[in-house]
């Protein structure tokens, strides 16, 4: 396997960043009193569940994504991309944690990140099936 350690290493903060807001639900849930199983209660509960499944829902995106660019076309292109979409996720959930209304340029900045990196991923491998033939 090529090596890819820029990606590798933005995997691995995107992996922390998902551990981080799975130690949020909990803290949440100690917080304001809202016992397992329950998934509504206090707002501000709410709020962070919201943030962990957004965050899941769209890392299981782009993470393939992320990996995709990097085989096909840079490691350290799509580290780059993706860490703006890390930066962009770790705004989304600050933002959406202070006022929910708060979270849609965060949101859109790590939309057309994890856009980058889907088109970018497409292209290289789109290029090398043509050139394989």
């Amino acid at each position: 396997m090529t090596s890819h350690p820029y990606t590798a290493g933005v995997t691995l903060l995107i992996v922390l960043l998902m551990f981080g807001t799975a130690s949020n639900v909990g803290y949440a849930r100690g917080r304001y009193g809202v016992k397992a199983p329950a998934v509504t209660g206090h707002p501000l509960f709410e709020r962070a569940l919201r943030i962990q499944m957004n965050t899941l829902e769209w890392a299981v995106m782009t993470l393939p994504c992320l990996w995709l660019f990097a085989a096909y076309l840079s490691d350290r292109g799509a580290a780059a991309i993706g860490g703006l979409w890390l930066a962009a996720r770790i705004a989304y959930a600050i933002a959406y944690q202070r006022e929910p209304a708060s979270r849609g340029l965060p949101f859109l900045a790590a939309s057309i990140a994890f856009g980058a990196l889907g088109l970018g991923a497409g292209w290289g491998v789109l290029r090398a099936l043509w050139f394989a033939s």
